[in-house]
């Protein structure tokens, strides 16, 4: 129902007013005028594509927490947004003429980063908190990379402001194409391994007991994360947050298991993405933040009260 709702809201809510009675009639075919344009060519594309943004992240968060056990773990923590982000930014601002590889590069580079990551953390096995303190320090050294493009070429960054921020302006279909097939491949792996990811909350040593592979599965995992968060850094940029808050909150919700955690993770993550960016695009009007800033604004209190709870 709140999906629903959103789609809603987000469809009748913009620059352009559309009416619910106009909203029906383009998505039944009656009325092909300048409106259906505006819905069906501008606006429904980048609300599904946002959707799906949502989506990815969310589950990538998911398993990532539930990997690593940590609640404050999610692809921007643990530094596979920031691989994602310098390779497609390296793409961009160097090969300009050759946008179209930013998809594979932000793939690429958070397989790197993710392996990168898990050879550093590996002592005998992949530890939690060397995963996410190798991590953070990656994401860090990452970071200075995607800094010193921008200064080095700052007469070509113009083009990645908004994606370094985390956008869905311009979102069309071929990004909405380009997007699920690894949205479904995401969601299917991770409904399938949401058992594992069970049976590895309890504890790698009861795990191996049961039978598990534990490293093998951990590494499955994290790669399945790792698919999932470049897909969506790939067509919207360096969005943070929702794959810490979402998996959060809906564990809050419905409990810690991950047969229901994982598709409720989904569903709300692309919830909070379409209303996030239905108040990007509107709170400002006729100006339009960054859905990243947006997330910003919700993500970081969110982010400060979960430390001041593990604090405790």
């Amino acid at each position: 129902m709140l999906l629903t709702a959103g789609f809603v809201i987000s469809v009748i809510t913009g620059t352009v007013e559309i009416s619910f009675g106009e909203m029906a009639k383009i998505l039944t075919g009656v009325q092909t005028d300048g409106m259906y344009h505006v819905l069906m060519n501008i606006r429904l594309p980048r609300i599904l594509t946002g959707a799906m943004v949502g989506v990815n992240l969310a589950l990538s968060g998911a398993i990532l927490q539930s990997v690593l056990k940590n609640p404050l773990a999610d692809p921007g923590i643990v530094g596979v947004t920031a691989g994602a982000g310098l390779f497609a930014m390296a793409v961009m601002i160097l090969f300009p003429a050759l946008t179209h590889l930013v998809p594979p590069a932000a793939f690429a580079g958070a397989l790197v980063t993710s392996l990168v990551i898990y050879f550093l953390a590996y002592d005998g096995g992949a530890h939690p908190l060397r995963l996410v303190l190798a991590g953070v320090a990656l994401a860090a050294f990452l970071g200075a990379f995607m800094s010193t493009l921008t200064v080095l070429y700052s007469d070509r960054i113009q083009g990645t402001v908004n994606w370094m921020a985390g956008s869905l302006s311009g979102k069309s279909w071929v990004h909405f194409q380009m997007i699920l097939p690894y949205t479904l491949a995401g969601l299917f792996g991770a409904v399938a391994g949401s058992r594992y990811l069970n049976i590895l909350m309890l504890g790698d040593d009861v795990a191996r007991g049961l039978g598990i592979s534990v490293e093998r599965v951990k590494f499955m995992l994290t790669m399945l994360a790792a698919l999932l968060a470049a897909s969506a850094v790939s067509v919207a940029g360096l969005l943070g947050f929702v794959g810490l808050i979402v998996p959060h909150i809906t564990r809050l919700i419905i409990g810690s298991d991950n047969r229901f955690l994982i598709p409720f993770s989904a569903v709300f993550g692309g919830i909070i993405v379409i209303f996030a960016d239905t108040a990007a695009r509107t709170l400002f009007a006729p100006y339009e933040l960054p859905v990243g800033v947006v997330m910003a604004f919700v993500g970081a209190p969110f982010f400060l009260y979960l430390l001041s709870r593990s604090g405790r």
